[in-house]
């Protein structure tokens, strides 16, 4: 989200270089301007033009709906668009969500925006998600991580589930490291209040945890036995779109050839 501290351009060129823990001189050197220069510009001395603006949010890596705010700060137009995966435009887009979605089958894959809300998925998703205690966890909009650690989500059926939630911790920490966005770090702090049952750490005691060190795996426990994905994470690799800098296509693979062998009986 926007840092509510940020007034003029010159702030948020220095907050955000000061959230990628660089000097003025590094960030200089990397922007291929004079550190003089800067300064200037951090501290409202210079008028930067939108073309530098631009420049030194692509040096620092700023989120497209952050550059918007910059520049609007600065006196200037947003350029990027935020338009919704239905508008005419994002066909092309929507067509290619679908189809990576849809060639995952049988396995599950999901598309999620930036706080983590599902906005496609693919129908082998559906079948993993039985059994769910509160209902209302499946309601639109359908949060990943919220399902995924809730005590009466999928937390009880995840047999590794400390692993697990180490996992997405981590990776939801790093984001916000990288984003700055207030409502996932709200989002963080609700997930590592979720206690974990004792009905969960004795499933945990009863599978083995080798995986080689090579990846932290989803191990579901179902009826049609112990299930271990792989997941991998795909995003759009030039967008000019906020939602489609923000959009994550989560695909699961098995882990192990049981998984796939049983994936496979189901779905037939």
């Amino acid at each position: 989200m926007t840092d509510a501290t940020a007034s003029t351009a010159g702030d948020y060129l220095r907050t955000w270089r000061h959230r990628r823990r660089m000097s003025q001189l590094d960030f200089a050197l990397q922007a291929e301007i004079s550190q003089r220069h800067l300064s200037f510009l951090e501290s409202g001395r210079a008028t930067p033009s939108r073309d530098m603006l631009l420049h030194l949010a692509e040096r620092l890596d700023v989120p497209l709906r952050e550059r918007n705010a910059m520049l609007l700060a600065a006196g200037f137009a947003p350029v990027y668009a935020e338009r919704s995966l239905e508008d005419p435009a994002m066909a092309a887009a929507r067509g290619a969500i679908e189809m990576v979605l849809k060639a995952h089958e049988p396995f599950p894959a999901l598309a999620v925006d930036r706080h983590w809300n599902v906005v496609a998925s693919n129908s082998a998703l559906a079948s993993l998600l039985t059994g769910i205690e509160n209902k209302a966890l499946l309601e639109a909009p359908v949060n990943v991580l919220r399902l995924s650690l809730h005590p009466k989500g999928l937390a009880p059926r995840i047999a590794n589930i400390s692993e697990w939630r180490s996992h997405l911790l981590d990776r939801l920490r790093r984001q916000i490291a990288v984003t700055s966005d207030s409502v996932l770090a709200e989002l963080l702090q609700e997930l590592s209040d979720f206690p974990i049952s004792s009905r969960v750490h004795a499933i945990q005691a009863a599978i083995p945890a080798d995986h080689g060190g090579v990846f932290v795996p989803l191990k579901l426990v179902t009826d049609a036995g112990l299930l271990s994905f792989i997941s991998t994470t795909t995003m759009f690799g030039t967008p000019r779109d906020i939602t489609l800098s923000e959009l994550a296509l989560e695909a699961f693979f098995p882990a192990d050839a049981e998984t796939g062998r049983i994936i496979r009986q189901l779905a037939e």
